[in-house]
């Protein structure tokens, strides 16, 4: 049990973007779980196999991780904390190599996308499309290949002992990734601990329903930092709408909510937390 309660749940491997945001969040005395899929960590929460998981939320190019609000609202799990991540991307290989030797990358999708500026400059570079950027770094390392290269976080190539080809090779220099922290048991944090909260909720379907509630959010001073629909299965037409809202005063956060559940036909705190951003 006290191993499981020091388990972090990623989606990736070691010396991914998932790692990285656990090490700032909880240093370095942390036992990872390494999960390929988002689903996968889900379980690993569920199953108690790990106290909390680390979720990318939204980027900055990409936008909204939509599945990833449904994973967590079906799954009813609360959101403690965040954390804003800088993405750099680097070209890594075996020692020894140059540019010039390697014949083919593999990586994320995403992380392809984000490079693909860097890659026309290289046409004899074939890409291919993989599960996570660290498990390629890993792979190459394991097997020794040569002529393949991965793209991944910098913390990937000091963990397998890779060399760095080319640094920041990101078309858009400015990439953050949001993450959250998440869990099975709602967190107990004091007031004086939370300035950002996540809201789900769904309204009637009639004019001025949406503009309400947001009014209310900005009577009760609430600073609305996301808003986010999603189709409610098998409703269609439906929405439920996820929002970020942070605050500086507790009680009008606490009033905020306390008029919306009166007003929403469904209404659900997904975590209060502390803002990531300050």
């Amino acid at each position: 049990m006290l191993k499981m309660k020091n388990t972090i749940a990623i989606q990736g491997a070691e010396g991914s973007n998932h790692h990285k945001v656990a090490k700032d969040f909880y240093g370095e005395t942390i036992n990872l779980k390494e999960c390929m899929s988002f689903d996968v960590l889900v379980a690993a929460l569920l199953n108690k196999k790990a106290a909390k998981g680390i979720m990318a939320l939204e980027n900055t190019i990409a936008g909204s991780i939509i599945p990833n609000y449904a994973l967590i609202d079906s799954n009813e799990l609360h959101i403690c904390g965040e954390k804003y991540l800088n993405i750099h991307h680097h070209l890594m290989a075996l020692k020894g190599q140059k540019i010039e030797d390697i014949k083919e990358v593999c990586s994320h999708p995403m992380a392809l996308l984000q490079c693909k500026e860097f890659f026309k400059k290289h046409p004899h570079i074939k890409l291919v499309e993989d599960v996570d950027t660290a498990e390629v770094a890993k792979r190459i390392a394991e097997n020794q290949l040569k002529g393949v290269a991965a793209i991944a976080p910098k913390l990937a190539a000091e963990i397998f002992g890779l060399v760095v080809l080319e640094d920041e090779i990101q078309t858009i220099k400015d990439n953050v990734t949001r993450f959250v922290i998440v869990q099975t048991e709602e967190p107990n944090k004091g007031k004086e601990e939370v300035n950002k909260a996540s809201l789900k909720f769904q309204l009637d379907h009639k004019r001025g329903s949406l503009a309400a509630i947001l009014n209310v959010l900005s009577d009760c001073k609430m600073n609305l930092t996301k808003i986010q629909s999603l189709p409610v299965i098998e409703s269609p037409w439906k929405y439920s709408f996820f929002v970020d809202v942070t605050f500086d005063v507790y009680k009008n956060y606490k009033k905020a909510i306390s008029i919306i559940e009166i007003m929403a036909e469904e209404f659900k705190v997904l975590g209060a937390y502390k803002n990531g951003r300050k």
